[in-house]
């Protein structure tokens, strides 16, 4: 019965068909029991057919240089041909009621559906087999597609420009207005609006390119947003790509343990994992290997998850051992790039076949994954801790600075006794910050913290390493000497001589375990006392370090401290020989605006008794009218002339009085900084 179809482009990416054909696996016992007479029937028939085809194969193979046997060989052909095309029908029919019976072998014949997936799925099933495989085929989500193609997504310009870079080659995605690349477009876009967290990464198109090639875009948005949930992938494709780090960790380990010289010589040539195997896990081997074999990857990825991947990639490696070894880091680029994709091109069950002898181990896998989230959390806590640092620092350093150009905008007014103390208090804050400042653990401190942390560790593990071997000598030791009394017990009298001296020798021997095991254990002791002592001695080496950094400061802090009380009290004499002066040079302006004052006073009497001669000329009428005119214009002149002598005098006097005032003011000034320095300027 052909099951109900979902609709799909017919793009084959298989090479042929046969090669997607299954080969029905032999049944195990317990498999055998839960399957029908039928289902029995139609697998016997299918091992049958392969077992024809694999001899028809190998009789073309060993005769098709003969020319006499050509006839045979067509013959053998035809029968191929004709052993194909039932292999084919029965195929059908067997995919047919899986599909039909879903649950049911998923309940009950869960193994032999492993087996015939890891053989291949058959390509007109594919899209039906992986939408069952994942439960996508009812999602709620299909119905929100139509609606998210009609909004707007902020990765529209890099998915469009990824575009034309997906399956480049191939006829679906060819063309700038292809149906395949519009079709990708609109998934990318949907899931970057059902998952903005994840948006939109490169390598999930090609993952999407693939179901495109097998379901309409509707179900394979479905599909690749289970996948993303339920596979790991959304991990592989957050921006963090953290989940890429674990796997690059899990798949360095394997190779360490199944290929130790390969792993070597890795490393001598820096050849690092991620340079090679990001791709594998980002892309799922699509854009590694030939499409028709990645697609066979991706049928047994469906049922088992990334561990095919590890299989892959570790089997690869095996296969090409002998040849990486001997190549250089370009030379092993190379490699990878052009050679290795088309190893396997005529025959992937080889490599699948290989993939399942690689030893896989899930709870080692899980104790992998713990290690590396310590690791991660640990780095994340000293990346946080150096950043913090490091923030405190840049703060600290700016409040430097700042205190810096507040001191040294003081020290330019040392003169005064009050801004020298506050100049005093800022140099012992910023010597305090600097070495605050200083003192801040970096990254060499921490980094030497954890190699003494690393050596105390090693020294444990070594001690009850030794400690474990001891327990194990004594608990054979009373193993055999358990086993001696009891066959001494069961032997006749005539050994009890000897018996009895072998007795003695076990007691010695185990009186020497004995021994031995408490010499262990003080060695023990000693070795645990003789780390606490090397940390204690490093305890005490660094408290004397900072002590003598700490004596040392403190004797340039007393030397500083001496050197600013000895300028202080240079500037207090200096104050005073300057108030002395200013005291001088009031008194000398005080005597200059007497002595001022005395000669206008003299000035203004001429100048009454001129004025009186004046009058009494004008009176007595003694002179002539020419000899009065005369008199009167000298009289004039000189009234004029001492009216100037009045006016000079005066001047003289007030600029002596602000010289005076200026001098006192500025004494105050210089006694209280509170008075604003350009009063005086207004005053004069």
């Amino acid at each position: 019965t052909d099951p109900p179809l979902a609709g799909s482009p017919v793009l084959s990416p298989d090479s042929s068909s046969h090669d997607a054909a299954l080969s029905a696996p032999a049944a195990s016992p317990a498999d055998s029991e839960n399957l029908s007479p039928d289902e029995l029937e139609l697998l016997a028939k299918l091992e049958e057919q392969n077992r024809l085809l694999e001899a028809d194969s190998k009789s073309m193979r060993s005769m098709s240089g003969s020319r006499r046997n050509s006839g045979s060989s067509l013959v053998s052909s035809s029968s191929a041909s004709s052993n194909l095309s039932h292999l084919e029908e029965d195929t059908w029919i067997l995919w047919g009621r899986i599909v039909n019976e879903w649950d049911e072998w998923r309940r009950k014949k869960d193994k032999l559906l492993k087996e015939l997936l890891r053989k291949g799925i058959p390509h007109h099933f594919r899209a039906i087999v992986w939408q069952l495989l994942c439960n996508a085929t009812d999602m709620p989500v299909k119905n929100q597609y139509s609606e998210l193609l009609k909004m707007s997504s902020p990765c529209e310009k890099l998915i469009r420009r990824d575009i034309a870079r997906t399956y480049p080659e191939h006829d679906f995605f060819k063309g700038q207005d292809s149906l395949g690349q519009e079709v990708l477009f609109n998934v990318m876009k949907a899931y970057s609006l059902v998952d903005r967290e994840v948006g939109y990464c490169q390598g999930s198109a090609f993952i999407v390119g693939l179901l495109l090639m097998q379901m309409p875009e509707e179900e394979a948005f479905c599909v690749f947003v289970r996948l993303m949930q339920e596979y790991r992938l959304r991990e592989l494709f957050k921006p963090s790509m953290a989940e890429l780090g674990l796997c690059i960790y899990q798949f360095e380990h394997l190779l360490q343990e199944q290929l130790p010289e390969l792993n070597v010589h890795f490393r001598s040539q820096s050849f690092h994992t991620s340079m090679y195997a990001s791709s594998w896990f980002l892309t799922l081997f699509l854009t590694f290997l030939p499409l028709p074999i990645a697609t066979r990857i991706f049928d047994i990825f469906m049922y088992e998850g990334l561990e095919i991947i590890f299989r892959i990639g570790i089997a690869i490696l095996q296969y090409n051992q002998t040849d990486l070894i001997q190549l250089d880091m370009e030379g092993m680029s190379q490699h990878f790039q052009k050679v290795i994709p088309h190893q396997f091109d005529s025959c992937p069950d080889k490599l699948i076949l290989r993939a399942y002898q690689v030893r896989y181990n899930p709870k080692r896998m899980k104790k992998l994954e713990k290690e590396y989230t310590t690791i991660k959390n640990k780095e994340m806590e000293e990346q946080i801790e150096i950043k913090r640092l490091r923030t405190e620092n840049r703060l600290l350093k700016q409040r430097i600075e700042t205190l810096e150009k507040v001191r040294w905008f003081l020290l330019t007014n040392m003169h005064e006794p009050k801004i020298a103390l506050i100049s005093l208090c800022l140099s012992k804050q910023c010597k305090y910050l600097y070495y605050r400042n200083n003192s801040l653990p970096d990254e060499i401190n921490v980094a030497q913290l954890q190699d003494e942390l690393k050596l105390v560790k090693l020294r444990e593990q070594e001690t009850l390493r030794s400690f474990r071997e001891m327990q194990e000598i004594l608990c054979w030791t009373l193993y055999w000497s358990t086993k001696l009394i009891l066959c001494h017990w069961k032997e006749s009298p005539k050994k009890n001589a000897l018996n009895e001296l072998q007795d003695k020798l076990m007691s010695l021997r185990l009186r020497e375990a004995q021994g031995q095991a408490e010499l262990k254990e003080v060695k023990l002791k000693i070795l645990q006392l003789e780390s606490q002592n090397q940390i204690n001695c490093k305890l005490v080496i660094r408290h004397e370090q900072e002590s003598a950094g700490l004596q040392e400061r403190l004797q340039n802090a007393l030397s500083h401290n001496k050197t600013l009380q000895s300028q202080l009290n240079e500037m207090k004499r200096k104050m005073a020989e300057s108030d002395c002066k200013s005291k001088e040079e009031v008194m000398a302006v005080r005597l200059r605006e007497a002595d001022s004052m005395a000669s206008m006073a003299e000035l203004r009497q001429k100048i009454a008794e001129l004025e009186i001669q004046k009058e009494e000329g004008l009176i007595q009428g003694q002179l002539n009218h020419s000899d009065s005119r005369q008199y009167i214009t000298q009289l004039r002149e000189q009234i004029a002339e001492l009216k100037n002598e009045v006016r000079l005098s005066q001047t003289n006097t007030h600029v002596h009085t602000l010289v005076g005032k200026f001098s006192c003011y500025l004494s105050q000034s210089l006694r209280d900084p509170m008075i604003p320095s350009y009063q005086w300027w207004k005053e004069y």
